[in-house]
């Protein structure tokens, strides 16, 4: 019979919160979910997904393509920025 052992990682409160959340959703406990990603790095022989960074959200992104482009507010420093804001 085979014995269990204790998996333990500290987490920010948010981060577990948010990923519960999502667990829940689909019908798992988050001991599950850790079981489910150490079984599949077994069976794919590493991490069973490509880390990827954040991607920025639509307001962001829009933004970026501004600034490439050359279009948007330019501002010599960030007093003018901040006095054109209002901050």
């Amino acid at each position: 019979m085979a014995t269990n052992d204790t998996v333990q990682a500290r987490v920010s409160a948010e981060l577990k919160a948010d990923a519960e959340a999502i667990f829940a959703s689909i019908g798992l406990k988050t001991s599950d979910a850790i079981r489910l990603f150490l079984q599949q790095a077994v069976n794919s022989g590493g991490l069973p997904f490509q880390p990827k960074a954040k991607v920025p959200n639509a307001e962001t992104l829009e933004a970026m393509k501004e600034a490439e482009n050359g279009q948007g507010t330019r501002y010599k420093n960030t007093d003018a920025m901040f006095e054109d804001l209002d901050v």
